[in-house]
């Protein structure tokens, strides 16, 4: 299945130049030594949780399946990289028929995972495998990071919605990617229209204070606001007076006004007294969205207040303090000599200081308890116990060079409630904590 197949209406360009020079490098002198072609396992993982977090999100899987597809170097790229002679004719030739036909396993987009966790497993030539590893890391941690702190408003929001509105608090094109990834996390709507025409997410907004301060006077500026947009509109009530607005906007828009939005001020205390004024007003039905800097911490601090939805911008689209998920693109095992059929070894870089890594070929799978709520991430390699077959992490993405893991959006975005759900309560809470599973290994 093709982005075109899921009815995404934009290609993704050529992501052969979004890596570091170092992967050329080590491919030319690996192509020098003869092992380039040698069979090769890489995992991306992270050591450790942000501080603080209690479980990360996998997001940018599927944005990771198209950046391998569409790893092509084309006459240009290989033009430049010949001008600036970053590598020599040999692996520039084997850079133009380059196509990944290896295989990779992951967890699934959406699933939560803890330090250690497998989270892709990449296996090819050396060759092919390793010049992914800065394209995969910069989707993983960037996306990761974005839907995990999504999935903390999501939580304590409680069930009322909430709509991205960061776009201009971070680059353009992140912004798009972190829309896709605050979906995945419990968002349920974007103010970007790149990432509504690019994923097909809904799209929302109506004015800003500058649509109320170009005109004369606030009713003014409602008025034509309703006349264009409707009765269901939202008017944004606090340029000025907070409950001038109001009455305002329902002299205006009548009792059917759809929403009012609070965007400075003590949020608390207006919500409850613009409620209280909507209802003697008659708009009983209006409902009151708030903005204004909110995180995860702000949103739960509201959850007694009679707000009935959430936009965030800032906090969420650069992690809520965390921008990064930390994850590593390791080398783990690697065949024993040049033979196609050579068995596999593992291998490990031998380190202090927190840098430490696991070699081998690594399976993943979660432990329930009797009540069936996860209590443990179990890793290791070798067999699988009998008892953990069923409940394995890692499922297939590419198969022989052939995308086999894209699905559309919103069945990652069901993953990651069913998956936050089966943890225990304790997931959730905002106090800071050490991951809410522990990690075991069975290393064969």
């Amino acid at each position: 299945m093709s982005t075109a197949d899921l009815g995404l209406p934009v290609d993704v360009p050529s992501t052969a130049l979004f890596t570091d020079r170092y992967e050329l490098t080590m491919l030319q002198a690996a192509l020098r030594s003869g092992a380039a072609g040698r069979r090769s396992v890489f995992e991306a993982f992270t050591r450790r949780l942000p501080d603080g977090r209690r479980y990360g999100v996998v997001a940018g899987t599927g944005r990771v399946l198209d950046a391998i597809e569409n790893f092509r170097f084309d006459a240009p790229v290989l033009d430049f990289l010949r001008r600036e002679g970053v590598v020599d004719e040999e692996t520039l030739e084997y850079l133009a028929g380059y196509r990944f036909t290896g295989d990779v396993w992951g967890y699934p987009e959406g699933e939560v995972y803890f330090p250690g966790s497998p989270l892709l497993r990449v296996e090819g030539t050396f060759a092919e495998a390793v010049v992914l590893e800065t394209v995969v890391l910069s989707i993983l941690n960037h996306d990761s990071a974005i839907a995990a702190a999504a999935s903390r408003m999501a939580a304590a929001a409680g069930g009322r919605p909430l709509m991205e509105m960061g776009a201009r608090r971070t680059h353009e094109l992140a912004a798009v990617a972190a829309s896709r990834a605050a979906y995945i996390g419990g968002f349920r709507s974007s103010s970007n229209l790149a990432a509504g025409f690019r994923y097909g997410l809904p799209t929302i907004g109506t004015s800003a204070h500058a649509f109320t301060l170009l005109h004369d006077t606030e009713k003014g500026a409602f008025t034509a606001q309703v006349e264009s947009l409707g009765r269901d509109t939202t008017l944004l009530v606090d340029t000025y007076d907070v409950a001038t607005a109001v009455r305002t906007a329902v002299e205006v828009a009548g009792p059917e006004l759809g929403a009012v939005r609070i965007d400075s001020g003590d949020l608390l205390l207006l919500a409850h007294r613009v409620r209280q004024q909507l209802d003697d007003l008659g708009a009983g039905k209006t409902k009151i969205v708030v903005t204004s800097d909110l995180d995860e911490y702000a949103i739960a601090s509201l959850a007694a207040a009679p707000v009935d939805a959430y936009g965030v911008g800032t906090s969420l689209v650069t992690g809520s303090g965390h921008p990064t998920c930390a994850m590593v693109y390791k080398l783990v095992a690697r065949a024993a000599s040049d033979e196609p059929d050579a068995p596999l070894v593992p291998v490990a870089k031998k380190s202090s200081g927190g840098k430490t890594s696991i070699g081998g070929r690594k399976w993943a799978a979660r432990r329930l308890d009797e009540d069936g709520v996860a209590e443990a991430e179990v890793i290791g390699s070798g067999p699988v116990p009998e008892e953990l077959r069923d409940r394995q992490m890692l499922v297939p993405l590419v198969r022989g060079g052939e995308i086999v893991g894209r699905e559309p959006l919103d069945a990652a975005r069901a993953r990651h409630i069913e998956a936050r759900a089966g943890l225990p309560v304790s997931a959730t809470q905002l106090s800071r904590g050490e991951p809410v599973l522990h990690t075991e290994y069975h290393l064969g």
